[in-house]
């Protein structure tokens, strides 16, 4: 196709499209003028129907407002009949039905809640009053019926009722302060005490503790803490009180102490440690255990108010039970009160963590520090006594003799004082740590060797009473001899060890070797004569008739041994020697010097003595005689029995 040709095409064309255009503009106009038109008739229309949504909306809005004034009205009256029936409840009071009584006031507080919100006519302030006159009078009854139920179910612990189903070990008496059980008793009796079946006294019954808890929320919650404080407090501390002195508990000074026998003391000391026991054990929820328990149920959820209470009601009991131990701890010091206040030092430091427990408030502060320092007074104490008896042991002068030689009262009474003193090995050792840290062990060891080097120095002084040097020497063995033996058969022993003992064994025996020499010297000279052998041979006498000894000397001889030997014998009968071994083996020791050399004297010169006139006068005693007579040496026996 040529040019023109294409040209004249695209001419066409652009003329039909100018012509599509013209039309598309018209079509638009007719739709604006169309739409315009519809505008308008819709304007026009809303004018028409405003009135009409304006009247239909405040109807509406009228109908909700009816709506909501009938429910409101339906809500207050509600209120009005909740707050009738709670009225006459509460008036009826809490006797009847606490439960209810309860509900009442609950009900009553709601209300008074509500109305207090909800201000929305004249009488609300009116109202308002009423009902907090209403609650304050109900609060008061709530008072009273707490006060009466409390009182009513808070009995005094009866003694009998507290000891029921406690074993024997936990029971006052069972044990004498100061006196221990053997270590398999002891063992036996912790035993079944830790396999116990327990039944702790009902302070409160269970039923009432319920009641008596809601009771008490609802004066916490109506503001009348201390009012519940005052008569919790009061009511619970006097039957506390009451039960312990029932008990047998007392609060006593240091002059009360001090004017006690000393049988009554120590009686009086073990039971407070039984006391302390029943009082603080937890395990066995008694007194002061229980007395938490019941205040914890009670109480719960008022922990501030708790706590103060429980602090005010035990404060009086214990320091009651406090103050016995700080009166024996400020008294008078004696050597036999070391073992009851290391008694005491020892529940003290048994029940520390039950006290910590127990006591363990901020509110209980004076009470736990009370009890620590009585611990320290009473550790205190002790080692002063223990001081004190070192010093009494070596400054003892008493100026009773024991006239036979025996075993001096003081000999056995420190002896049986150490060995309670190892009975105490553990407690001792915590004593000691009390106040410095060192090897307790030790310094045990050094205490009692000063002890016993105490003894000694005074059993010294007190064997220079005796004129007789004879019975000094048997004095001292018999003492020396009871001091190794009781060391031996005691814990003594391992602390001392066996050099200890083997060097005081060995002096035991000097001190006999010193008694048969004194005692036996003079007449072993009369049945010995010193010079040449007879004719013949030799011997022990040293000589016969032919050597120059008359039947004169001879006779003399015999006469002298017959009167030492007799006057050894009535003396000597009478001296003591009371362990059997040591009496028998001195007899022996005896024995063998002197019935050998009697022997000898009484062949080889007898029929001198014979011969002459009165033999009998010379010659009183065969050896077998003698041997019988010295078995009766040593009996402690009075003139009279040897007489018989």
């Amino acid at each position: 196709m040529g040019v023109p040709q294409a040209m004249a095409a695209l001419r066409d064309k652009a003329a039909l499209v100018r012509e599509s255009l013209q039309k598309s503009q018209t079509i638009t106009e007719s739709m604006v003028s169309i739409l315009g038109s519809f505008d308008h008739r819709l304007s026009s229309l809303e004018t028409a129907m405003r009135p009409t949504q304006i009247r239909t909306h405040s109807i509406r809005r009228a109908h909700e407002n009816i709506d909501k004034t009938l429910k409101a009205a339906e809500a207050i009256l509600g209120r009005f009949d909740l707050t009738r029936k709670a009225e006459a409840k509460i008036l009826r009071g809490p006797h009847e039905d606490l439960e209810s009584y309860l509900e009442a006031i609950d009900q009553l507080r709601s209300n008074l809640q509500y109305f207090t919100t909800h201000k929305c006519f004249k009488r609300t302030s009116g109202i308002i009053t009423h009902a907090n006159n209403l609650l304050t009078k109900a609060i008061s009854k709530l008072e009273d019926e707490f006060r009466n139920l409390l009182t009513n179910y808070s009995k005094v612990v009866e003694p009998d009722r507290l000891f029921d189903g406690l074993p024997d070990s936990l029971r006052p008496s069972a044990t004498s302060p100061g006196k221990r059980n053997d270590s398999k008793k002891d063992s036996d009796n912790q035993k079944n005490s830790e396999n116990a079946v327990y039944t702790p006294p009902t302070l409160i019954p269970p039923r009432v503790l319920p009641l008596l808890h809601n009771l008490a929320q609802q004066m916490v919650q109506a503001g009348h803490q201390q009012q519940l404080f005052r008569i919790y407090r009061d009511t619970r501390a006097s039957v506390l009180e009451q039960s312990l002195r029932k008990l047998g508990v007392e609060r006593l000074s240091k002059d009360d102490v001090q004017k006690m026998q000393w049988e009554v003391l120590e009686a009086k000391i073990g039971n407070w440690i039984h006391y302390m026991r029943i009082a603080v054990r937890i395990r066995v929820k008694m007194l002061f255990a229980g007395e938490k328990k019941i205040c914890d149920q009670i109480l719960a959820g008022i922990d501030s108010l708790r706590d103060q209470c429980y602090a005010e009601i035990t404060a009086n009991s214990v320091s009651v039970l406090l103050s016995f131990g700080e009166a024996i701890a400020k008294s008078k010091r004696s050597p036999e009160k070391l073992f009851v206040l290391l008694d005491m030092y020892e529940i003290m430091r048994e029940l520390q963590s039950e006290i910590d427990y127990l006591f363990g408030t901020k509110s209980c502060t004076e009470m736990r520090e009370s009890a620590q320092s009585l611990t320290k007074r009473l550790a205190q104490t002790a080692q002063e006594t223990f001081g004190d008896f070192e010093e009494a042991v070596a400054k003892d002068a008493t100026k009773t003799a024991v006239l036979d030689g025996t075993v001096h009262p003081l000999t056995s009474y420190v002896i049986n004082y150490v060995k309670f003193l190892f009975d105490y090995k553990t407690t001792l050792e915590q004593l000691f740590q009390e106040f410095e840290e060192s090897d307790t062990e030790a310094q045990l060891k050094t205490l009692t060797k000063r002890i016993m080097e105490a003894l000694q120095t005074n059993l010294d002084g007190k064997s220079k009473q005796y004129k007789d040097p004879a019975l000094t020497q048997l004095f001292l063995m018999n003492n020396m001899h009871y001091i190794v033996r009781s060391v031996r058969r005691s814990e003594a022993k391992d602390l001392l060890g066996d050099d200890w003992v083997q060097i005081h064994r060995r002096i035991v025996q000097q001190h006999a070797n010193q008694y048969k020499r004194i005692s036996w010297a003079k007449v072993l000279q009369c049945v010995t004569i010193q010079g040449a052998a007879p004719a013949g041979g030799g011997g022990i006498l040293g000589g016969d008739s032919g050597s120059g000894i008359s039947r004169a000397m001879v006779k003399d001889r015999f006469k002298n041994f017959n009167a030492q030997f007799e006057d050894l014998h009535m003396r000597q009968c009478q001296w003591n020697v009371p362990d059997s071994e040591l009496r028998e083996s001195l007899r022996l020791a005896v024995a063998e010097v002197l019935l050998p050399a009697y022997r000898s004297f009484h062949k080889r010169f007898g029929p001198m003595a014979e011969s002459g006139k009165n033999p009998c006068k010379y010659i009183k005693y065969k050896p077998e005689d003698l041997e019988r007579m010295l078995s009766e040496f040593f009996e402690g026996k009075t003139c009279v029995e040897q007489k018989r």
